[in-house]
């Protein structure tokens, strides 16, 4: 139990400590500089399954699309670029992004029965490693390919997907952007007091990266 904990903690500082990075770095907005990476503005994507990452993977993936200039937002593990007929190339490193979920113990289940009540499940926390197919070699075309990059409109169209799927609580109004830990929701100025509209994007989103660390590590960082 204390290594289960133990790893739960390291995953959870892991993660927390590479968004913060990214927020001090500027690179949160996520919608923001995509003039330094060779992609466009798409929702990372398992290569093997076709399925689009979400939650904090997203913002995880997109930092490092950001970060090493990769042209595609596609991504395997090494055992599914082995299954494919590739392999990822020699020295490079995975992006550790986490899978998360809720399970009942048979203990508890079977506690549950014999008290007639409803079973208490256990949330937890798995993390796993990811490759870009740029750091594979040997895939199929198909595979190795990029995804293409959509019209800017499909980009911002795509922000508002990803803020919807936040789940989080997003008011729009007032004179000021903030993230309010003690509420736990995001605050934004309404459109029409931005500029540019991308800026409303990246101001939102941005917001919902502290929301994100704060989702991973509820307690604080350390």
């Amino acid at each position: 139990m204390r290594k289960e904990r133990s790893e739960r903690a390291s995953l959870y500082s892991q993660v927390t400590s590479r968004i913060i990075a990214e927020l001090e770095e500027g690179r949160l907005p996520w919608v923001q500089p995509w003039d330094s990476a060779a992609c466009g503005c798409t929702m990372p994507q398992n290569a093997g399954t076709e399925r689009s990452y979400s939650g904090v993977n997203v913002l995880i993936l997109w930092a490092e699309v950001v970060a090493k200039g990769y042209a595609s937002q596609q991504w395997l593990t090494y055992r599914q670029a082995e299954a494919a007929g590739g392999n990822v190339r020699r020295g490079e490193k995975g992006t550790v992004i986490c899978y998360a979920d809720r399970f009942t113990p048979r203990a508890e289940h079977e506690q549950a029965q014999r008290e007639d009540r409803e079973a208490r499940q256990v949330a937890f926390l798995k993390g796993f490693v990811v490759f870009n197919v740029e750091q594979c070699e040997g895939l199929p075309e198909a595979l190795a390919v990029p995804m293409a990059s959509p019209d800017p409109r499909h980009a911002i169209a795509g922000a508002d997907a990803l803020i919807a799927a936040s789940g989080a609580q997003f008011n729009i109004g007032g004179a000021e952007a903030f993230y309010s830990p003690s509420h736990d929701f995001v605050q934004v100025p309404p459109q029409a007091a931005f500029h540019e509209p991308i800026n409303w994007y990246r101001t939102a989103l941005h917001e919902l990266g502290h929301n994100a660390v704060t989702l991973i590590m509820p307690h604080g960082v350390g």
